[in-house]
């Protein structure tokens, strides 16, 4: 019998130098390209996850396979080091913005975001399923069927990203305004709805659909729902009250740190995306009070100058737009792209206008749920893994991710241009101590 395991063999020093300087170029990149996007009037998301695609082998690839070949390898051992720092900056921004979202208005507009979300879901997933029967069979992974295929398609055109879709409104100072407040809330509800989709997709495809996975997915979640809501509250107040018996500030930041990563964690452990519970938990810290949201927007620089640029640029790595010169792939990305585009604005519009919103607000709200970015990467990646899309469908699922994330944020500037702040509006900014940063 075995009572000790041998040594962990360390990260070798050549690993740990392609490491630093990924993090170093990747940054730098970001941090120059999001310069340039400011200079147009563009939040600078647009130019941190334009960085990865420059540096991936759409150009730097392309131009200098052998030096892309050494600072961004294949192998995974490597890649892994990247996706966890990226994946700890995707969790605390997505915390970040949990502890933003304003319960009160959220709850004084449920009818309008409970009509959003599920307009911006279910009209994006019917047309997309119909799509998926229209693509040709080239694109059909060995292991999926055609219904299968088409409802992972779908799931893929209905999905939101919720942490890009935070980042765009903390770069535009959006994050405090009521159209603000709606875009989240309704993009989480939309991530919910999409995450136990994909899950149904993945069971149909490694397991076959029945009744008990479905019910598994749906009772896990309903679990999830129930802490936060009846336990979380109270279990976040005692950790922050012990952490805060400190004279150190920082042990309050680290307390909160802790409690997103466990909250990830607990909804990792259930099937469901990390992403989940670092925004249940977010929430959860923002219900406590300005005490509470002054410690986590302490995080907030470096988070935003940092993590969150470091996560942008590691998921446009993933992007191959060498491939569209294929004139298949070119076609049904270009028809995919507009199904996407036009499904979810049409989607998150009419269901503002049956939640008797303002024109202008349920213009922006189907403008801004249109950003994908890395969660539809995600969805591809697995789609990939399952044998449910092939190459060419991937870039295609990639392709809608990156560019529906540049173009939603020029265009939810002008569709807000002019909109006028309510008196809570800017008392939410006050309170919000970090919105005004950037």
């Amino acid at each position: 019998m075995t009572l000790a395991a041998g040594p962990v063999p360390g990260i070798s020093s050549h690993q740990m130098l392609i490491f630093l300087l990924q993090v170093s170029v990747l940054l730098a990149v970001a941090l120059a390209l999001g310069r340039v996007a400011a200079r147009f009037q563009l939040p600078p998301v647009v130019g941190e996850l334009t960085a990865g695609v420059v540096l991936g082998p759409s150009i730097f690839g392309n131009a200098l396979p052998a030096a892309s070949d050494w600072l961004l390898p294949r192998e995974m051992d490597q890649a892994h080091l990247l996706a966890a720092v990226a994946q700890l900056g995707v969790l605390l921004l997505v915390g970040i913005t949990g502890a933003h979202v304003d319960l009160a208005l959220l709850q004084s507009k449920r009818t309008a975001i409970g009509f959003v979300s599920l307009g911006s879901v279910l009209l994006p997933l019917g047309l997309g399923f119909g799509l998926g029967f229209l693509l040709p069979d080239s694109m059909v992974g060995a292991n999926a069927d055609r219904p299968a295929f088409a409802l992972f398609i779908g799931v893929a055109v209905a999905v939101s990203a919720l942490p890009v879709i935070a980042k765009t409104l903390l770069d535009m100072g959006l994050l405090h305004r009521n159209v603000g407040q709606l875009i989240v809330g309704s993009a989480a509800i939309s991530d919910i709805i999409g995450w136990l989709l994909l899950s149904i997709v993945s069971a149909m495809v490694t397991r076959g659909l029945r009744a008990g996975v479905v019910l598994e997915s749906v009772a896990y979640l309903l679990l999830v729902l129930a802490f936060a809501l009846l336990l979380a509250r109270p279990l976040a107040r005692l950790a922050l009250r012990l952490a805060e018996r400190s004279a150190a500030p920082e042990v309050s930041v680290s307390a909160i740190t802790i409690m997103i990563m466990l909250s990830a964690a607990g909804t990792h452990a259930l099937g469901m995306e990390p992403i989940l519970g670092a925004f249940l938990c977010g929430i959860v810290v923002g219900s406590l009070g300005t005490p509470s949201r002054k410690s986590l927007d302490s995080m907030r620089i470096f988070v935003m100058s940092t993590l969150a640029p470091l996560f942008l640029a590691s998921a446009g790595l993933q992007v191959d737009l060498s491939t569209l010169g294929d004139r298949t792939v070119l076609l049904a990305g270009s028809g995919t792209l507009a199904v996407a585009v036009v499904a979810k604005f049409a989607g998150g519009y009419l269901g503002a206008r049956l939640g008797r919103l303002p024109r202008q607000e349920a213009r922006a709200i189907g403008v801004g749920l249109n950003a994908r970015g890395v969660v539809e990467i995600v969805v591809a990646s697995v789609g990939l893994s399952l044998g449910v899309l092939t190459s060419a469908s991937y870039t295609v699922v990639v392709l809608v991710a990156v560019v529906t994330s540049v173009i939603t944020p020029p265009l939810l500037r002008r569709t807000t241009r002019g909109l006028a702040a309510t008196a809570a509006e800017t008392a939410r900014e006050r309170e919000f101590t970090g919105a005004s940063d950037r």
